[in-house]
């Protein structure tokens, strides 16, 4: 979230007219912020890129900009490297030995 807060204020100024570094200094509640945060819609800065970040099907895929291309790639990398720090060895090696069996079926050949 704090990677996105540009996203935020600009979605927050877009969608509801608010401006944050004007309420959350004058008290501004977590529970309200939550709140107007998960209606904040696709119509947005934060929406778009949101979408650009979860878009999986192949056809869309092939038509994305080269910039929705660097937004979506630097998003999966920065998951994957928290994914990473957050797993021990021994679930690192298991995941990457499911994957490796998962490409050894799609081949046809047998898995280990």
């Amino acid at each position: 979230m704090i990677d996105d807060f540009d996203l935020i204020v600009s979605s927050f100024q877009s969608q509801y007219g608010l401006r944050l570094s004007k309420e959350l200094p004058h008290g501004m509640k977590w529970d309200e912020f939550r709140d107007l945060l998960i209606g904040v819609g696709p119509d947005t800065a934060l929406g778009r890129v949101v979408e650009i970040r979860a878009e999986d099907q192949k056809e869309i895929l092939e038509n994305f900009t080269p910039e929705q291309h660097r937004i979506r790639n630097a998003w999966r990398r920065k998951h994957a490297r928290d994914l990473a720090k957050t797993m021990s060895k021994e679930e690192m090696d298991m995941a990457m030995d499911g994957i490796k069996n998962m490409f050894l079926s799609m081949a046809g050949l047998k898995t280990v």
